[in-house]
């Protein structure tokens, strides 16, 4: 018999992030929910210029830059990996 579709998702979500089904499964003990997910501050150089230019074009544009710039890591870091 063929897998429907929401159990192949299921399957595939739960296989690429179990931390939510282990938060999920504490909550059911506990009835308390605990984050998912840490962000962390950092600090770090950045050329005068090019910071007042990515500010501008993420209030134009609307985005969030700490999001963007964490996406950008990720994928630099996926590519690395990729070479590996």
């Amino acid at each position: 018999m063929a897998e429907s579709e929401f159990l192949k998702t299921f399957r595939k979500i739960h296989r690429e992030y179990p931390e939510v089904f282990e938060a999920l499964e504490e909550y059911d003990r506990t009835r308390r929910l605990r984050k998912i997910t840490y962000k962390e501050r950092a600090n770090f150089t950045v050329d005068a210029r090019t910071l007042r230019n990515f500010r501008s074009y993420c209030a134009i544009h609307g985005y969030n830059m700490s999001r963007l710039l964490e996406n950008f890591m990720k994928e630099r870091i996926a590519i690395q990996e990729n070479k590996k």
